[in-house]
């Protein structure tokens, strides 16, 4: 069985989803490996190290395509891959498939297996795939030092000669893997952090990392079973608005990351907010694809509003490809070793294995 990789589009992706690392692994399962020629020479990885870890190197796409009998993607292929794509392929990445619709018509009308990755269970076996923990870690992470950078001030507190220089002030909402990560790094880094989640539980993590926690009453439970936040009512929307409106004029810098499953991003910090924002202080959006959790933000630009910045980056992981492609690799390389039967010498779909069974899409006929 051959597992098969082909180059993203690099003006939107510059992620890989085999390392030589993870190669090395695949191919211990009893696999082979194929990649298109040049496949990660943009982060710095040449086909060389790809042939010493036993992997085949092909021309084009369409020869990786033709050979493989499973396909690794970071993100949904090109309608001419989908075309290219042979019969009974197996196609695994982070698909997303509520956002590429037109796409997925396409896809369903192949006779193959689809396997979507955001869609993994939060259980614990499956915590060694899990693509969106590990991306979004570093999102958080890469979300602080990009508003760093837009910040004309310093972060932590310094005591000098000439005087003190006071922290800065950085408001996290949303407290779920990246906005820990955030929590996290914004500490580390000297600054004053607070943080606020519709999720009640998140209390003591933001806590525990050093955080202040922000909240408002509410006898509604916002936490699904799987631990993800939900909608809101009017009522609680209205007090969190107004709870925000205190804490973002006395934020020098805020870190937006709440997502709901499967819905547009909620609006958080609205214009009014943003109106009595001090100017030089900084929003970074990182909800910004789904729509966004800030008034003005838009996708892949820096917006300035009453000398308030407004950072809403598409695709953050584009900013540090090697680590997120190192992480992600290792997600598809666990994911693969649950599919992958040594017995057998064969992939087996076991429908009774909840992993398989909550991230298949299609199987093929």
């Amino acid at each position: 069985m051959i597992v098969g990789s082909i180059k993203e589009d690099l003006s939107l992706e510059k992620r890989v989803s085999i390392t030589p690392e993870t190669a090395k692994n695949i191919i211990n399962l009893g696999l082979k490996i194929c990649i298109e020629h040049n496949y990660a020479t943009h982060i710095g990885i040449q086909d060389e190290e790809y042939k010493n870890a036993g992997v085949e190197i092909k021309n084009s796409s369409k020869e990786v395509l033709d050979s493989c009998d499973l396909l690794i993607k970071v993100n949904c292929p090109s309608n001419e891959e989908i075309s290219n794509l042979k019969d009974k392929t197996i196609l695994i990445g982070m698909l997303n498939p509520s956002k590429n619709q037109s796409k997925f018509k396409e896809i369903l009308k192949k006779n193959i297996n689809i396997f979507s990755l955001e869609l993994l269970p939060r259980i614990t076996r499956a915590q060694s795939m899990d693509v969106l923990s590990s991306q979004a870690n570093l999102a958080g992470y890469r979300a602080v030092i990009e508003s760093i950078y837009e910040f004309e001030k310093a972060i932590p507190m310094m005591m000098t000669a000439a005087g003190t220089v006071p922290a800065a002030k950085v408001l996290v909402i949303g407290a779920g893997v990246a906005g820990l990560q955030a929590i996290a790094t914004a500490k580390r880094l000297g600054a004053i952090v607070s943080a606020t989640d519709v999720r009640a539980a998140s209390k003591e993590q933001v806590e525990s990392l050093g955080g202040k926690f922000l909240t408002v009453e509410c006898s509604e439970n916002l936490e699904t079973k799987g631990g993800y936040a939900k909608e809101a009512g009017e009522d609680f929307k209205k007090k969190q608005a107004q709870m925000l409106e205190k804490a973002a004029k006395n934020s020098d810098i805020i870190i937006c990351t709440a997502l709901i499953p499967g819905k547009p991003a909620p609006r958080i910090i609205n214009e009014k907010m943003i109106d009595n924002m001090k100017q030089g202080s900084v929003i970074f959006d990182l909800a910004v694809i789904q729509g966004g959790n800030v008034a003005y933000s838009e996708v892949d630009k820096t917006v300035v509003k009453k000398g308030v910045k407004i950072i809403g980056i598409g695709n953050v992981m584009n900013k540090l490809p090697i680590t997120a492609s190192s992480l992600y690799a290792k997600n598809i390389f666990s994911f693969i070793r649950n599919l992958y039967s040594k017995e057998k010498k064969q992939f087996f779909i076991n429908i009774e294995d909840e992993i398989i069974k909550e991230t298949l899409i299609k199987e093929k006929n």
